[in-house]
């Protein structure tokens, strides 16, 4: 089989770097760079590879001099995959009827009142009921 850009093929793992790792592929060598080893953060290559491992890399390029730069996270598909929960803007909690702009911000403006005086409340009790303003003679 002949190396094309794109191309999924199986190697092994010559060497480790403190950069990525050297993988032989075909009897060619390329470079697998720290960010293309892992879906996850990658801090110490050798907690993720062994020598004479093998793995299934991607061919992202092949330069001029030969020289291959593989990938081993875009060879393997992610094991889970995100999905948004599904909401509906339109309802309130529980309810069943569209909430319209002024009733939102009647009731926003409720519940910041509430929370504000609340929010006095504890303040006053924090100092003993006193006031910020002293009256002193």
């Amino acid at each position: 089989m002949t190396l094309k850009i794109g191309s999924i093929t199986e190697g092994r793992v010559v060497n480790i770097t403190n950069f990525g790792a050297f993988v032989e592929v075909e009897g060619k060598t390329g470079l697998v760079h720290i960010s293309e080893v892992s879906e996850s953060y990658v801090k110490d290559v050798s907690k993720h590879l062994k020598e004479n491992e093998k793995v299934k890399v991607k061919v992202l390029s092949i330069d001029d001099n030969g020289r291959m730069s593989l990938s081993i996270k875009q060879a393997n598909p992610p094991k889970k995959t995100f999905r948004p929960a599904e909401i509906d803007w339109q309802k309130e909690k529980g309810k069943n009827e569209p909430i319209n702009f002024e009733d939102r911000m009647s009731k926003f403006l409720k519940e910041s009142e509430e929370k504000f005086q609340d929010i006095k409340k504890h303040q006053n009790l924090k100092n003993g009921g006193r006031n910020k303003k002293s009256t002193s003679v």
